[in-house]
């Protein structure tokens, strides 16, 4: 490796800070957005679902234009780095629209999805095709490029861990609602609790700090309908304005008044992803400022939008590619689309899907760093393949985990998280191994095209994935806000959790065994490349 094609630990670090940045908007999404339109903005869950399958389709038209467009892209930045300086704050300022809950009727409702969410992908589309088309123009070496996948992908968990570890314990700072709060103590670890507010709460959820206490309603409530109640640790319900809702709580002593919490969803879910989009917007000026492009098409190349899409339509690692990316996007979208839910709704304790969430980012973080030793060792598709059918067998133990087995669900969720963050680790730098290829087979390089369709299919494998359970939660008549329909949906939710998104594991290990590149092939395509530059 030459010393042209050697990155600085300051260069990866900041080109990681953008995945990082583009992961509290990604992961964000991924995982609150469906539960937040269900339960706190009150769609249909079929209706969601429906909603991502169409705009991340549209959304593969966008990621091609934008391949074009970033490799036709002239400045003096480069290609791809502008891109990123341009989108930062749009970015930012759409994540916090889609969160934003106004108050409209049903109709009003569904248009403010589709609007924000579809220009959400736009803008997000324009930012991360040339963020990802960025790795494979800052060194034209094929193991350094997997060493920054590492660095990308360690970034990207970190962004992660970011919204998915703070967020809810944000919800909670932001949406204490502090009501008024009467405690009568029936036994040692036994109490009736009435609560009240001043304000309307349309979405509040009470629970007492600690989260271990059990409540039930305490049948004075004329409203509500007791038919289903069972002990939960917290109740989901509408708060109208200065009226008495009254609980027996059991499992937890010496409560006071000051133990127990109503939270405004609405409000809270709303004023964390403001908090968040900030910190996304600096990261993203950080790796603006901190990344170089090295790697141009060939100075001959004229620019030849059939010609392009003819290569890349007989590139087979990129065909491979782009099945993997739609396979392996649609498996780990499910699972972390479902995860909030399950924990809400199945062990009865959303605050502990924080402590959860947490833990797969660290298992991910492990897993991406430890990819590029494997790669080296076993070669990217042998690892790919390993990954995939080790994952999705984990994860179908959850079908055993009854709402009690804490250990046991965290356990398997971090050995399965730790394989499946090798997935998108290997495919980015893959997909730069698919550009090179083009180049030496056809004397042409598009990047951003190659990167733009790869990016799509992993887009659209997250559409494919909120369209799976938003259907399967429908077949069991789930609504957020009607106690009684989700206890009906919790085998649809234990479905979603782990057999179900596992049956793609063993398809994607089925399709990776075909692609063509192995260590071998790399190795002279980057020898032979190396040449022609130099020339």
């Amino acid at each position: 490796m030459t010393d042209k094609f050697k990155l600085s630990i300051k260069e990866k670090l900041g080109y990681a800070l953008g995945d990082g940045a583009a992961n509290i908007a990604w992961r964000g999404v991924a995982t609150f957005l469906f539960i937040f339109y269900t339960d706190v903005f009150g769609l249909n869950p079929a209706t969601v679902g429906i909603l991502f399958l169409v705009a991340r389709f549209s959304d593969g038209i966008s990621d091609v234009l934008m391949g074009v467009l970033g490799d036709r892209t002239t400045s003096k930045y480069g290609k791809f780095r502008p891109w990123i300086l341009w989108t930062a704050i749009p970015l930012g300022v759409i994540l916090s629209l889609l969160f934003t809950s106004p108050n409209f009727n049903a109709t009003g409702k569904i248009i403010y999805a589709y609007v924000t969410y579809i220009l959400f992908t736009l803008i997000y589309t324009a930012n991360n095709v040339p963020y990802g088309a960025l790795m494979a123009v800052m060194t034209g070496d094929d193991k350094e490029r997997g060493t920054l996948g590492s660095f990308r992908m360690v970034g990207a968990f970190v962004g992660g861990m970011l919204v998915q570890g703070l967020l809810l314990v944000l919800v909670a700072y932001y949406g204490n609602v502090d009501p008024t709060v009467l405690i009568e103590k029936l036994d040692n670890d036994k109490y009736k609790i009435e609560v009240f507010s001043k304000s309307h709460v349309a979405n509040a959820n009470v629970k007492t700090k600690n989260g271990i206490a059990m409540f039930t309603w305490s049948g004075e409530n004329e409203s509500i309908d007791l038919s289903n109640d069972e002990p939960t640790k917290g109740k989901s319900f509408t708060m109208a304005s200065n009226k008495k809702y009254t609980f027996i709580v059991t499992g937890e002593a010496n409560l006071e008044k000051s133990d127990v919490l109503i939270i405004d969803q609405k409000s809270g879910y709303s004023k964390s992803i403001y908090v968040l989009s900030l910190f996304l917007i600096l990261f993203m000026l950080i790796t603006f400022y901190t990344t170089k492009e090295r790697i141009a098409p060939p100075k001959d190349q004229k620019n030849n939008l059939i010609e392009d899409l003819k290569n890349l339509i007989s590139n087979k690692p990129w065909l491979v590619l782009l099945a993997i990316g739609l396979l392996f996007s649609t498996y780990n979208s499910i699972k972390q689309g479902i995860v909030v839910i399950y924990f809400a709704h199945y062990i009865n304790n959303q605050l502990l899907a924080a402590s959860f969430l947490v833990a797969l980012m660290l298992a991910s973080i492990a897993g991406a760093i430890l990819t590029a030793p494997l790669a080296k060792k076993f070669g990217k598709k042998n690892l790919f393949i390993y990954a995939l059918i080790f994952s999705g067998a984990v994860n179908t133990l959850f079908v055993f985990c009854g709402s009690d087995d804490i250990g046991a669900i965290f356990t398997i969720g971090v050995i399965s998280e730790f394989s499946a963050a090798i997935f998108p680790t290997l495919f980015f730098a893959m997909l730069g191994d698919a550009a090179d290829y083009s180049e030496f087979k056809n004397g042409r390089r598009a990047t951003g095209l190659i990167y733009a369709a790869g990016s799509f299919a992993t887009k659209f494998g997250g559409g494919i994935a909120g369209a799976i359970i938003g259907f399967v939660l429908a077949m069991f008549n789930y609504n957020g806000q009607d106690l009684s329909s989700i206890k009906g949906a919790i085998p649809g939710i234990i479905m979603l959790m782990s057999w179900i998104p596992a049956i793609i594991t063993v398809i994607a290990a089925g399709v990776m065994v075909i692609y063509p590149l192995n260590q071998n092939k790399l190795d002279e395509i980057t020898l032979v490349l190396n040449e022609r530059r130099k020339q």
